[in-house]
């Protein structure tokens, strides 16, 4: 069974796979990764043919990933839950774990990051909007929420492994 990681850009869900895979030495996947190995920058493919294009290939690097009916955590792109069939490929082939933040602590994360397009110009303003879109479907689609402010990367990782452990 996979583990789907959502949440707002910022919230930590690369930073957990790769602390994951260095501790417990477990398939990660990270659907970012994929696209940019694929077809280059995402800004690039932002720009040259928009994000409907760009959701597309998401939801194939997410077709494939569940295809592979691996054990694996996966970090998801912050709006591939934006799209149903994505979040039914996580149901089907996992569990989904939303790592939600404050705006607060999403813009402290994100503070000199410009390889997001969708916070391009006004990061606050454009991160907020996001935030007031996406939050809501985030808590709808989870099976498990592990809040991440104030928290270390590792801490985060604790909290899914005691998860886990309960059984919840």
């Amino acid at each position: 069974m996979n583990t789907f990681l959502i949440g707002m850009p910022g919230s930590g869900k690369t930073t957990v796979i790769d602390l994951y895979e260095s501790i417990c030495h477990k398939q990660i996947y990270d659907t970012d990764a994929f696209i940019t190995s694929r077809h280059g920058d995402i800004n690039a493919i932002f720009s040259d043919y928009g994000e409907e294009y760009f959701r597309e290939l998401e939801t194939e690097v997410i077709r494939e990933i569940c295809s592979y009916g691996d054990d694996a955590l996966v970090s998801t792109g912050g709006g591939a839950v934006l799209r149903e069939e994505n979040v039914r490929l996580f149901k089907k082939s996992g569990e989904i774990v939303y790592l939600r933040a404050r705006i607060d602590t999403l813009l402290n994360r994100l503070e000199g990051d410009s390889s997001r397009p969708l916070l391009a110009g006004d990061k606050k303003e454009r991160l907020t909007k996001l935030y007031e879109e996406r939050a809501r479907i985030y808590e709808c689609v989870a099976d498990f929420i592990i809040d991440t402010d104030g928290l270390t990367p590792r801490e985060v990782l604790q909290k899914f492994f005691m998860r886990r452990e309960e059984g919840i």
